[in-house]
This record gives C-alpha cells, sequence and structure tokens, in this order.
C-alpha cells in the first residue's frame, strides 16, 4: 500500500524491528533438536551468524575464536589491521581518546596506507588457526586484491560500500564488473550493501554467492542521519529475500541472504531470519565481547572523511566472552547474550525445525510488542540509566 506524501510524491510504509512479532507456531519444537546450520558455496557453518568487518570487533584473534565457535568473522582490509604491522597501539589509542577528539584521530589513523604484505599475513594469520577465512575490501580494490586474497587462503571475499548496485555511471574511473570479479576467483564472492528487489537481483545475476542487506542501521553507522538513505531492515530483508527465491527458481542457483546490522537484541535476530535472512551480520554486539578488538568500544568501517565524516565511535562496554554471547550463560536480561539460544527458542515456539522453515513463520505488525505491559520493566531500566 502506498500513501500520499504530497501532490505528485507517494511512498509505501517499511518496517523495521520494533515494529513486527512473530506468531507462535501451531506446532513446537525440541530447542536442542533445531539445525540452524549454514552454507555459502561449499563453506558450512554451525551458526549462522558473522562478526561483521569492523576494526572494533574484527581482529585475527577474535577471528579464530569466531571460527572455533561455529562462526565467521570477516576480517576488513581496509583497516587498521592491514595498515599497521602492529596494530595494537593504535587500537589502544582509538578506545582510550575523548570524545571531543576521536573524529580528528580516526581521520589521521585511516590515512596511513593498506600495505598488500600484511593482507596475505593476517589471512594466514587466521587460518593457521583452523577456522575459516573472509574478508571485506571497498570495491575500488577488490579487482586487485582478489588474486592476492585467493593466492593466501581466504575462504571468502565480501565487497562492500555503503550502497552497491551492478550498474554504476562515472566518467573519472572504471566501475568494478561483479561478472568479472565472480568469474576471476575460485572462491565466493558476497556483495554489499542492497536494499531493493530490483538491485538484488541484479546482483545476483552477476554470480554472487551471498548479498549482505542494509544500509545505515548499524549502531556506529551514519549513513541514514548525514545522506539520509536507508530503508528498514525488515522490509529490505524480505525484498531481498524476495529477489533470492525468484533468482533461485529461475536459475537454480540460490544467494544467501545476510542482514547487515540493526540487531541489538536476540529478538531482533530471530525477526530478522523470518523476514527472509539465510545469516545475519552483528557488529556492536560483538563488540562487547572480551575478544573483541576495540576493548569496548565500536566504530564504522567506512574510512572517515575530513569533510564529511561517516562513522563515529560508541562505547559498548565489555558484557562477556563471545561464547557468552552466542551460547550463554547470559549475565544480563536485556536479549543480548546466548543469541543462538534465543534463535533456537524462538524457532522453537513457531515451529520451526530449519531456517528455512522459519522464514515461512506469520509475522504481524505490531510496535507496542516491546511495550505493552512493561511498565515496571521500563520504569527499573530508566532508573538504572539503561
Amino acid at each position: 500500500m502506498e500513501f500520499e506524501l504530497g501532490r505528485g510524491k507517494r511512498a509505501r510504509r517499511a518496517y523495521g524491528f520494533d515494529e513486527v512479532a512473530l506468531v507462535p507456531g501451531r506446532v513446537t519444537v525440541n530447542p536442542a533438536e533445531i539445525d540452524v546450520s549454514f552454507a555459502v558455496n561449499g563453506t558450512t557453518l554451525e551458526i549462522p551468524f558473522l562478526a561483521a568487518a569492523m576494526d572494533g570487533v574484527v581482529d585475527t584473534h577474535f577471528a579464530a575464536e569466531m571460527g572455533h565457535l561455529g562462526g565467521l568473522a570477516v576480517l576488513n582490509l581496509d583497516g587498521v589491521q592491514t595498515r599497521y604491522e602492529d596494530p595494537a597501539e593504535v587500537l589502544s589509542a582509538i578506545a582510550e581518546s575523548p570524545v571531543d577528539q576521536i573524529n580528528t584521530l580516526l581521520q589521521k589513523i585511516y590515512t596511513a596506507p593498506v600495505q598488500d604484505g600484511l593482507i596475505g599475513q593476517r589471512i594466514e594469520e587466521i587460518t593457521r588457526a583452523g577456522v575459516a577465512c573472509a574478508v571485506s575490501t571497498v570495491p575500488a580494490h577488490a579487482e586487485r586484491r582478489a588474486p592476492i586474497v585467493q593466492e593466501a587462503g581466504a575462504h571468502m571475499l565480501v565487497v562492500q560500500g555503503t550502497v552497491l548496485t551492478a550498474r554504476h555511471v562515472s566518467k573519472s574511473y572504471k566501475h568494478l564488473s561483479f561478472s568479472e570479479l565472480t568469474h576471476s576467483v575460485d572462491i565466493p564472492v558476497v556483495a554489499g550493501n542492497c536494499v531493493d528487489y530490483a538491485t538484488a537481483l541484479e546482483l545476483m545475476d552477476t554470480g554472487i554467492k551471498g548479498l549482505l542487506v542494509g544500509v545505515g542501521p548499524g549502531a556506529a553507522c551514519t549513513t541514514r542521519a548525514v545522506l539520509g538513505v536507508g530503508v528498514p531492515q525488515v522490509t529490505a530483508t524480505s525484498d531481498c529475500a524476495a529477489a533470492r527465491d525468484d533468482h533461485f527458481r529461475r536459475s537454480g542457483e540460490r544467494v544467501a541472504i545476510i542482514t547487515d546490522g540493526g540487531m541489538r537484541l536476540g529478538g531482533d535476530v530471530a525477526k530478522a531470519f523470518a523476514s527472509g535472512a539465510d545469516a545475519v551480520m552483528i557488529g556492536s554486539i560483538f563488540a562487547s565481547a572480551a575478544e573483541a578488538a576495540g576493548h569496548g568500544n565500536h566504530w564504522g568501517m567506512a574510512t572517515p572523511d575530513p569533510n564529511l565524516p561517516r562513522g563515529t565511535r560508541i562505547r559498548t562496554g565489555i558484557k562477556g566472552t563471545l561464547r557468552e554471547i552466542l551460547f550463554g550463560p547470559a549475565h544480563v536480561d536485556d536479549g543480548s547474550m546466548n543469541l543462538v539460544g534465543a534463535l533456537k527458542t524462538a524457532m522453537g515456539v513457531c515451529g520451526a525445525r530449519t531456517i528455512a522453515e522459519f522464514q515461512e513463520t506469520e509475522m504481524v505488525i505490531a510496535p507496542s510488542i516491546k511495550t505493552e505491559g512493561k511498565v515496571q520493566q521500563r520504569e527499573q531500566r530508566v532508573g538504572m540509566g539503561v
């Protein structure tokens, strides 16, 4: 349904996580018997969770731990891990910087050039731990870096920008051809970010194996405020999932839909899957893990521009270990820990034994889902400064 914004301008309603709820199924399933595994082009994960390619989250140590726990961490090839031989000092400086100086500091730190030698070194450090390795690059460097990444032993190449399309108009530089890129490497290429059906379908036709969904929903991302661009994640995920299904029907190739950003709690994660996601990519929640690179801090992956800063540092604090955040036990009652347990329980309540079945879950528009009957909880959280 479309609504009239003014003469000659109409818009359709889009929905985010806080505006919808899942309807319980007529049959329930034991959470212990639910399969949440996720596969992309031969790489299978025990849990459908990816850690976002953000410097405050993923370093080689975090990537190894995430892999050992059954998930996948994506290392940012445009970040401090590939700009500095020893990034520990840099990460500490970012964590300790006063608020009024952080943007200037980030701009200075990210002017150091990326060293190609460090790309291979970081990938080898991750694979030596015996886990799958995924790396992320901006489109401008994807073509040149792809052979380096593959030769070093990475298992997945993520090409990530604020917004990516299969077609781009520019007279000043050559646009990356995803069709050429996917045919030039043997490892799967995941592209992002995208939020609409038509663009998703065009990107899938280029041979990518996964699509990141989301423009600006992340806690440390400022795209929506600075540019006014974005689509709420429930609608964006549903639209891109529809493209996935149509693409599969006509080609026989299934492209993974990965909802990227905007999930703060286990309930948000469950709604992402019910909206059509095959996996989720998370940043801020994982930034609060003891193993995260940012020491309880999180900032955007986009390189800050001196004229238009595109990311901000937020303090997440440290809530527990990565294992506790994924599998519990939870030390808090806000739904930000034991994400896998929350997902399996939600699936069980809705009668879904697999992610594919969970994608068929009935949803309702319910903006009062988090506030109805929760007066005491809200008062308690306000009193605690939450």
